[in-house]
């Protein structure tokens, strides 16, 4: 009995150590500015303020419905051709024979040491050149590869029962058509588990796509936030509110596909 109770107290007091920042965003999105910035404090707004959502998709200089758009577009496509060039890759990796698979591979697990803000300029430099500025291209196409993915994708297909994959060559099949008809329906929980990751980060990525996006109409979901915070006047109520609703998409994903992520690691070779 004391170990259950000892349990139960500590879930409870991690879940509401959890859900206070939330409880803060929702409470300062539907207050007054001068709620939020009075000496005092309440739990509770004295006068929920629900005209704050008309005010919000209302900014003429912040398009906060458009970039809610532009952000579920982003991360569907990165995250679609994400699983199909990685997971191509670790396949071909871990199951087609040839000389340099390994160096290869190794070459793949060299650029993981090199960080992200090296390659910024050269990526915005191609980009440019294309004429992919303000544009879907430059958001989606330069994540469509992730050396950590493929990493991923060659350690799960290298304990992929080989079996499967003999019967599918035995039945006529190629390469292309073992991986299409046999390895992908039978991996769909750590595709999704990869997807799920994918889309996180995708829809929290902020330095790329404020450097990508120039034009208002092409901006992500995080971009259109920094614009409510550095506007002339920043009205810190809707900001909060912007909060809210940019988190709940991430927040129901990973509510609903949360155990992918587990399984995405155990059926990775990455266990402990």
């Amino acid at each position: 009995m004391i170990r259950a109770v000892f349990r139960w107290t500590a879930l409870g007091v991690s879940a509401i150590l959890f859900l206070l920042p939330f409880y803060l965003l929702l409470r300062n999105g539907l207050a007054s500015r001068a709620e939020i910035t009075a000496p005092g404090w309440t739990l509770w707004p004295k006068q929920i303020h629900w005209e704050n959502f008309t005010k919000l998709f209302d900014q003429q200089d912040v398009p906060f419905a458009r970039s809610i758009v532009n952000s579920v577009v982003v991360a569907v496509l990165q995250t679609v051709g994400l699983l199909v060039v990685c997971s191509l890759a670790g396949y071909g990796l871990a199951r087609v024979p040839y000389r340099y698979s390994k160096p290869v591979f190794y070459a793949v697990l060299a650029t993981l040491m090199i960080p992200t803000s090296v390659t910024f300029v050269p990526s915005f430099v191609v980009v440019s050149t294309l004429g992919w500025l303000s544009d879907f291209r430059g958001l989606v196409i330069p994540g469509l590869f992730s050396a950590f993915s493929v990493f991923l994708f060659r350690q799960y297909f290298l304990d992929f029962p080989k079996e499967l994959e003999d019967a599918g060559r035995v039945d006529g099949l190629s390469r292309w058509g073992v991986f299409r008809k046999i390895v992908v329906p039978n991996s769909r929980g750590f595709f999704a588990a990869i997807a799920v990751i994918t889309v996180i980060g995708s829809w929290n990525a902020f330095l790329w796509p404020l450097i990508i996006a120039q034009s208002p109409d092409s901006w992500t979901v995080q971009v259109a936030l920094s614009g409510l915070l550095t506007a002339q006047n920043p009205q810190l109520n809707l900001l909060f509110l912007a909060a809210v609703l940019s988190i709940v998409p991430i927040v129901a994903l990973f509510a609903f596909l949360q155990r992918y992520l587990v399984r995405g690691v155990t059926e990775s070779g990455l266990k402990g």
